[in-house]
This record gives C-alpha cells, sequence and structure tokens, in this order.
C-alpha cells in the first residue's frame, strides 16, 4: 500500500470549483444552470492582451524566461504601483508567478511550521487554511464580521498575535465577502505591528481595483514600516479577466526576495513567455476595458443587493469590491451549504455555502455577480421560488 507522507492529508481544497464541476455536469446534461458560484469575469481578455500573447509567439518568444519574469514585465509592474498607488517599488522586489495562490503558497511554506501560528480571515479564501495545516502550523482564525461590514478589526486581529505568530494574512477588497477594511482599521493594524516585528505580513490584494462607491484602495505598500516584513500579493486574473493565462506577481521584503525566486526554480521554473508579454500589454495599453468592466460590476452589484433583501428570511450587505455578495440566510432556517447544494440541484442557481470559506461562514452563502444582469435576476427569482417552497 502505498503511504504519502502525513501533511497530505492535511491539505485541503477549494470547493468552487466542485461546483463548476457539478454545475457544469448539469449543464452538459440538459439542465438550465445560473452559475453565481465561480469567481471570475465573466468578460473576455482584452483584445490587444491576446495580440499582445500572439505576437510573442509569432515572434519566437517560446523558450524559458528567468525565475523571476522577465525585465519589462516587472518594470511594467512597478510602472503600474507608481501610477495608481504613487508608490516606489524596484522590479528587483517583483516576482512573476503563475496565479494568485502561488504567492500565498510560497509565503505560508516560508512561515509555518509545527508550533508556529498564522492569522488567516475567516470567512476567507480557503486556500489560505488549507496551506497552513498542509505546512503544520497552527491556523488562527481571524473573524470577518458582518457587523463590521466585513472589514477586519485591527484590535481583534492584533489580540490575536502570540509569540508563535510567524504570519498575519489580510485581504482588502475581500473574497468572500466584498468586504473593504477602512484606512483608519488599517492604520490601526500597522501601527499595532510595530509592536511586533518578527511577524510578517501576507496583504491579498488581487481584487484591488475593484472598489466601489467612491472608495480608493488601501495598499499596505503605503507603509514603509513595515515594507521589510511585507509579501503583497496581487496579478493580473480578475483586473483584465485572465484567470485562465495563469499570470500573477508578488512583491517581497529583500531578505525574502532570493527565497521566493528558488521556490520559482523548484517548482514551476517559470511562467510561459507568451504570457508574460500579454501581462506587459495589459498594464501598459488602455484601460477602457477595465473600467467597463468594474462598472457594470457596480450595476450589477446593485441588482444583488436590492433583489436579496427583498427575499424573506434574507439579509444581504452591499459590497465594497470585488464581485462577491455575502447575504445572512440564517432567518431562512436552512443550513449554509445544506441550502447551496438544493438551490443548484433542485433551482437550478449554483452559489457557494458560507462554510466553505471558514467556521464563521455558517449562515451565508456567496454569490457572484460576474454573470449577467438578465441572469442575476433570474436566479434571484428562482432563490425566491425555491424558499416559497421549501420553508423551513
Amino acid at each position: 500500500m502505498l503511504r504519502t507522507v502525513a501533511s497530505f492529508d492535511r491539505i485541503g481544497e477549494e470547493n468552487a470549483f466542485a461546483v463548476l464541476a457539478r454545475a457544469t455536469d448539469l449543464a452538459r446534461a440538459g439542465r438550465d444552470i445560473i452559475n453565481l458560484g465561480i469567481g471570475q469575469p465573466d468578460f473576455l481578455t482584452p483584445p490587444h492582451v491576446v495580440s499582445a500573447a500572439t505576437q510573442a509567439l509569432q515572434e519566437g518568444h517560446h523558450g524559458y524566461t528567468p525565475a523571476a519574469g522577465i525585465l519589462p514585465l516587472r518594470e511594467a509592474v512597478c510602472a503600474d504601483i507608481d501610477r495608481r498607488l504613487g508608490i516606489e517599488v524596484g522590479p528587483d522586489s517583483v516576482l512573476i508567478v503563475p496565479g494568485g495562490k502561488v504567492t500565498m503558497f510560497m509565503a505560508i511554506l516560508m512561515f509555518g511550521e509545527p508550533g508556529a501560528e498564522i492569522l488567516y480571515p475567516d470567512p476567507g479564501f480557503p486556500i489560505y487554511r488549507s496551506m497552513i495545516e498542509f505546512t503544520g502550523a497552527t491556523p488562527v482564525p481571524i473573524p470577518i464580521r458582518e457587523e463590521n461590514d466585513f472589514a477586519f478589526s485591527a484590535a481583534e486581529t492584533l489580540s490575536l498575535i502570540t509569540p508563535a505568530t510567524r504570519l498575519v494574512i489580510v485581504n482588502s477588497p475581500a473574497n468572500p465577502t466584498g468586504g473593504v477594511t477602512p484606512k483608519a482599521e488599517i492604520d490601526t493594524l500597522v501601527e499595532g505591528l510595530a509592536r511586533h516585528p518578527g511577524v510578517a505580513i501576507l496583504s491579498d490584494e488581487i481584487y484591488g481595483q475593484m472598489t466601489y462607491d467612491g472608495l480608493a484602495h488601501q495598499t499596505l505598500l503605503a507603509y514603509p514600516q513595515i515594507r521589510d516584513r511585507l509579501i503583497l500579493l496581487d496579478g493580473w486574473s480578475k483586473t483584465y479577466a485572465m484567470t485562465g493565462w495563469r499570470l500573477g506577481y508578488s512583491i517581497w521584503p529583500d531578505a525574502l526576495y532570493d527565497k521566493a525566486r528558488k521556490l520559482a526554480v523548484n517548482s514551476f521554473s517559470c511562467v510561459n513567455a507568451a504570457t508574460q508579454f500579454a501581462g506587459i500589454a495589459a498594464l501598459e495599453g488602455p484601460q477602457d476595458e477595465v473600467h467597463a468592466m468594474v462598472a457594470e460590476f457596480d450595476r450589477r452589484r446593485r441588482v444583488v443587493v436590492e433583489g436579496m433583501n427583498a427575499l424573506p428570511g434574507i439579509t444581504c450587505r452591499t459590497p465594497k469590491g470585488a464581485f462577491y455578495a455575502f447575504p445572512n440566510i440564517a432567518g431562512t432556517g436552512w443550513a449554509a451549504k445544506e441550502l447551496a447544494s438544493a438551490l443548484l440541484e433542485e433551482a437550478g442557481v449554483a452559489v457557494i455555502g458560507g462554510p466553505d470559506f471558514g467556521i464563521l461562514g455558517e449562515g451565508y452563502i456567496r454569490l457572484s455577480y460576474a454573470n449577467s444582469t438578465e441572469n442575476i435576476q433570474k436566479a434571484i427569482t428562482r432563490i425566491a421560488d425555491f424558499l416559497a417552497a421549501n420553508p423551513r
């Protein structure tokens, strides 16, 4: 009998992909399925980005690149950060990676081991906890509370830090809640972290260009006092509708950069060359389609919130960022995962149960409004009909 190491018994997964697979199977069997489950823009990658990749292939960019990514792409990342955020970053701090998860994987591997503690958002992206448990470290949930508009509390986060804490993970704008943490709260967190100089920070800012109601994205790169222990996660997947291209980047402090580069060499070698040229075109080219996509998400956001709040037993906070709503379904009497499963199988609406995002996710479901307004309205009608026919 084959025996793997014990850590593989602890590793989890992202259930949104299981829901996607089931929804796809049902659709292939002839069912009419509206997918509000998967976290992926329903827009195509901008044409000029696709053209750049095609041109790169035609020009013969078929080989390996440096593990850290080609210099023109790393320079384009730095120029984009300076243009959007007014913050200077050097290309020697930028690591090009195949998607956002790789940065989580690297950071958690660096700091996770038996006896260590790692703080992570709950409800939050499920891979945080999965990877923490894989390393043998103790996952310590940072409660993300509806009464705080799904922003993290700096005071509560700081209270969870112990001598065993090695890494704190923060995510704003957030998956699955759409919460955006205000600058004042981030200021307080950074001020408190001064008392814990041995604690690293991973800031997941993959949805940083998707904020609403006039809110500006608050990046942790803006705090020089923590730059020597800050790891930033960002990329192209959400902003440029490039989920399948597998292209992300991370910014590392000097003390950690070469460790991350060596992990790249030992795992994926480099990101494929043509995709890197597409990344340059995305950052340096016109941003009209990005702005149009976010404006459309804003319109859909309002449809989701209004529609869900009209349903008996459901309340829905207005998300401030990303493209998710996280309605409270406790008043329906249904358990969250049970409701999510029933909605898919019986009503033809794919959503994700809140417990798939953490122990504090019970009583909620996640809806992605990366679907057409017409489909969102149909889905809300189906949910309403299902709940009326199946009271608890």
